[in-house]
């Protein structure tokens, strides 16, 4: 049994993993997928005092309060920022880190560094990009992430990490790269490069966890 704790991306929440958490359960692992603070199940909470420490306090203490140590870390998107901020919270505890489709921040950078549509102010909250036909493998997908995507806290995505490189620090390494969609190649490709990480390709859009939850639980456990 494998303890796995996930950070889904932004505008989603713990819904946009359930498949995939339905799968690892089903294989006699344990999930816990919080939906971060202000998003998803967790809408209502949403304001400016939503950052992105908020969401890295989220991830770590599930795993202080539960108890858990030797896990699997997982972050999608933007995703990697938190889970890369939780291992220099609770690095000892992470047994393998696997970024999916995700941003691996460099010291002192911002989500919202990647686009000037998301330099707002903190007391704002940014509405969903809506996913368009294409964008999943099947199209009741979209429709359905449409419906369940939440604005995301300003916050979040202003909020510079503090990066001193405990992610590099854990054992096993794994980053699970989209092919159908092209926003981390390049981050991919450096990282086959590196003796230590592991890097895999799934045949799908940017929402593994949606296109494709067999073929990433299957991923998720052999990070394990």
């Amino acid at each position: 049994m494998t303890d796995f704790v996930i950070a889904h991306g932004a505008w989603a929440g713990a819904w946009a993993w359930q498949r995939v958490a339905d799968r690892l359960t089903a294989k006699g692992h344990r999930v816990f997928a919080p939906a971060l603070s202000g998003l998803g199940e967790r809408s209502h909470l949403a304001g400016a005092h939503v950052n992105l420490t908020t969401h890295i306090d989220d991830v770590v203490n599930e795993i202080r309060w539960k108890d858990l140590d030797d896990i699997v870390l997982v972050g999608h998107s933007y995703g990697g920022f938190v889970i890369t901020g939780a291992a220099e919270e609770v690095g000892e505890r992470i047994a393998s880190i696997v970024y999916v489709d995700a941003f691996i921040p460099t010291d002192g950078q911002a989500f919202a560094d990647f686009s000037p549509d998301w330099q707002v102010a903190a007391d704002q909250l940014i509405p969903p990009p809506a996913a368009v036909e294409g964008d999943y493998l099947d199209d009741a997908d979209r429709i359905w992430v449409n419906e369940k995507a939440t604005p995301q806290p300003a916050g979040t995505f202003n909020e510079r990490i503090r990066v001193t490189g405990a992610y590099l620090r854990v054992p096993k390494k794994t980053y699970v790269q989209a092919t159908g969609w092209n926003g981390f190649g390049e981050t991919a490709a450096a990282l086959r490069a590196e003796p230590d990480w592991r890097v895999v390709e799934v045949e799908c859009g940017h929402d593994i966890a949606i296109d494709k939850p067999d073929e990433l639980a299957a991923i998720l456990e052999k990070a394990a």
